[in-house]
């Protein structure tokens, strides 16, 4: 038998994964993956073998420190205490720097950081000043929650020059309509440079142009740390030698956060628990204030940064997007996991589409492309992505491989929901190609 694993010997669950030899840990209650184990061969590949091959950057972590005050369950005013202090009260002290003066100030030094990277890369590059161009660096925020990432971004268009602020600076929720073709501008545009997120620009984000992190969540389990973290590991080939590239990501100086770095360092990722253990990835915050308010956040301040370099291995590179599809061979694959990944494929390949002809002119920008791309390819394949097999899911990659969905709009004609397409393709698209747009204006008053 020939069992094919990436990354870590662990699952995020604390179980044992299935065929692999276990045997008792040192520690009470906990088991080891028995390497040495008659018939098995074990293949390893360490960080320093990842980073001599060049295969991912180092990365440069900023741990900010702060102070916080909240009001406790019984609104009495508490603080203010430090975010690095005793795990007693680090838990409310993140909750409130996440949503107050902290997140700010953390916020403002990530843009700063990226601006003085892109001005550097200019210099470097030969790259005009304001001239949009691959290879300068990308500043990608992770929010909390929607709520705080609609205030981050309000935040970073203020610092932004306000005839670029809209371009430049995106948000990419699971409430924004645009949320996939701005992560496929995000891909493979110049802009926007500056992307806010929440939960959605993780797994599967294939941007090497990342170069600064601002992790401003809350969530502090290893797997989806190090998966955030890979965005920005990248190398990037329009960026210039890999040895003047590298990957900054700026975070909250708490206790869980200091715990993922050190426990990373060591690389202990043979270790499996007897029972399931605590989820330690997840505070009381966003998602259950409906059901209990645990505190109320008043203020926070950053009071100083502290830096360290990771040369990071295996772990990284298994978060990959190119590993993603990879983790598990055909036999081991449940049927249900790859319909959900062929999804987010055709997903991404109908907002790839959407900009590349909007960046051709093909089609006006900011008009709900995506949806009238995505209903026009529903009605190509008899049925939405949602509603498809797994047979019927790989038919409908296969096809978008080889066909474009533009020359299919006129499927939408006759419905008034996507009534702009009809007028595009009759004043933009015709025989002597795309008409200015202010022809177009003109011609349709």
């Amino acid at each position: 038998m020939r069992l094919l694993l990436s990354g870590t010997l662990e699952r995020a669950d604390g179980r044992a994964i299935l065929w692999l030899p276990y045997r008792r840990g040192q520690a009470a209650r906990t088991r080891e993956v028995a390497l040495e184990a008659p018939g098995w061969a074990v293949v390893g590949y360490s960080r320093a073998q990842a980073l001599a091959e060049k295969a991912v950057l180092p990365v440069d972590f900023g741990a900010l420190d702060g102070e916080a005050e909240w009001l406790d369950e019984e609104r009495r005013r508490l603080g203010p205490h430090r975010i690095s202090g005793s795990p007693e009260v680090a838990r409310p002290a993140l909750f409130t720097a996440l949503r107050t003066g902290f997140a700010r100030d953390l916020l403002r030094r990530a843009f700063e950081a990226t601006r003085d990277l892109r001005t550097g890369r200019r210099e470097r590059l030969g790259i005009p000043p304001r001239e949009a161009a691959m290879g300068l660096g990308k500043l990608l925020v992770v929010a909390p929650d929607q709520e705080n990432a609609r205030k981050y971004l309000g935040w970073l268009r203020g610092w932004v020059p306000r005839v670029q602020a809209e371009q430049a600076v995106r948000i990419a929720t699971s409430d924004e309509r645009d949320a996939q073709e701005t992560l496929a501008a995000f891909r493979l545009r110049p802009e926007p440079s500056i992307l806010v997120t929440c939960a959605m620009a993780y797994e599967g984000l294939d941007a090497p142009s990342v170069s600064v992190c601002a992790a401003l969540t809350h969530i502090r389990s290893r797997a989806w740390l190090e998966q955030m973290i890979a965005r920005a590991t990248r190398v990037d080939p329009a960026a210039g030698p890999y040895q003047e590239q590298s990957a900054l990501v700026l975070h909250p100086d708490d206790f869980l956060f200091q715990r993922f770095r050190e426990r990373i360092e060591r690389e202990q990722g043979t270790l499996a628990r007897a029972r399931k253990p605590r989820r330690q990835g997840e505070l009381p915050m966003d998602d259950g204030r409906e059901r209990f308010d645990p505190i109320v956040p008043l203020a926070s301040n950053a009071t100083a940064l502290r830096w360290a370099r990771l040369a990071p291995g295996p772990d990284f590179a298994a978060a990959r997007s190119e590993q993603v599809l990879t983790r598990q061979p055909d036999l081991l694959d449940i049927p249900s996991r790859r319909e959900r990944e062929l999804r987010l494929r055709v997903g991404r390949m109908v907002a790839a589409q959407v900009v590349e002809d909007e960046g051709a002119l093909h089609i006006p920008r900011g008009a709900g492309a995506h949806h009238a791309y995505s209903a026009a390819l529903k009605r190509v394949m008899g049925r939405g992505r949602a509603e498809m097999s797994l047979a019927e899911l790989e038919a409908t990659l296969a096809w978008l491989e080889r066909n474009r969905i533009a020359d299919h709009l006129h499927l939408l004609e006759g419905d008034a929901k996507y009534a702009w397409t009809a007028r595009q393709r009759r004043l933009d698209l015709g025989p002597a190609g795309p008409v200015p747009r202010r022809r177009a204006a003109a011609r349709r008053g």
